[in-house]
């Protein structure tokens, strides 16, 4: 059974933009706090943007002031709205539920998908 589901990388050039999209499954998306994560090879997997269900946002050094995350409740769907994107955020990118400790939201991900490739030439 698919969890989740990312769509919308592809191909774009420096200072372009691109909007992914999460579809989850209604198990998944009813997790407290959600994510974005990408990883390139031969490099760990980050951590760049997550959300949980009182909409609180966090979001990497990396892609701060850039990249804003939001979800739809009606839709079962999360995004990941990404803005004035440079070569190095080249990666795939993913969407997954992630560990809650306490009432915080950890960058560890529960039910990951596959990902979507996003390239972003110079």
């Amino acid at each position: 059974q698919v969890q989740v589901l990312e769509s919308g990388g592809g191909l774009v050039q420096k200072g372009g933009s691109l909007r992914l999209t999460c579809a989850a499954s209604a198990n998944t998306y009813s997790s407290y706090c959600l994510g974005w994560f990408r990883q390139t090879p031969g490099e760990e997997r980050e951590g760049i943007a997550l959300i949980d269900n009182d909409g609180y946002t966090n979001y990497a050094d990396s892609v701060k002031g850039r990249f804003t995350i939001s979800k739809d409740d009606a839709k079962n769907a999360l995004y990941l709205q990404m803005n004035s994107l440079k070569p190095q955020d080249t990666a795939v990118y993913t969407c997954a539920s992630l560990r809650v400790v306490g009432s915080s939201c950890i960058y560890e991900p529960i039910n990951a998908g596959q990902g979507t490739q996003v390239t972003v030439s110079s």
